[in-house]
């Protein structure tokens, strides 16, 4: 349970950090249109922080952490996340500052952001088969 409070503690300071830097970027460069920066805060509250904390109480009365399936959760999720949220943060630096790019950058951030969502995706999918399998405390079942 530890392991995922920690995980919890880490997305929410990486969000508190997005936060401020979508903030801070846009008012420094009088940005006032729509940004991917402004997602990238609150991607990381829900799916990062707010997942993980779920996490941490499902993990209380099961044997959740002994999972192997959710080992490997674990590693597709935290290398998806922050690969998400890098592109978005690339996406909207570009937006900020009006850079133009090329088609190719252009379909490369995009197309890089797809495949972040698709491991998203499939370790949603391995999480929600664990849950499923997973052994509950005899004493609180429910």
């Amino acid at each position: 349970m530890k392991k995922l409070i920690n995980i919890s503690f880490i997305y929410f300071i990486l969000a508190m950090i997005a936060g401020v830097f979508y903030r801070e970027f846009t008012k420094f460069f009088d940005f006032t249109g729509k940004t991917t920066l402004a997602f990238a805060h609150t991607h990381l509250l829900t799916l990062g922080t707010i997942v993980f904390l779920i996490l941490a109480l499902f993990s209380i009365h099961t044997d959740l952490l002994s999972q192997k399936k959710f080992s490997l959760f674990l590693k597709i999720y935290n290398i998806a996340l922050p690969f998400m949220i890098i592109n978005m943060i690339v996406r909207g630096i570009v937006q900020v500052l009006n850079i133009n790019i090329s088609n190719g950058l252009n379909a490369s951030i995009s197309g890089l952001s797809g495949i972040a969502h698709i491991l998203i995706f499939a370790s949603f999918l391995i999480l929600f088969s664990t849950l499923k399998s997973l052994n509950v405390d005899k004493n609180n079942k429910q």
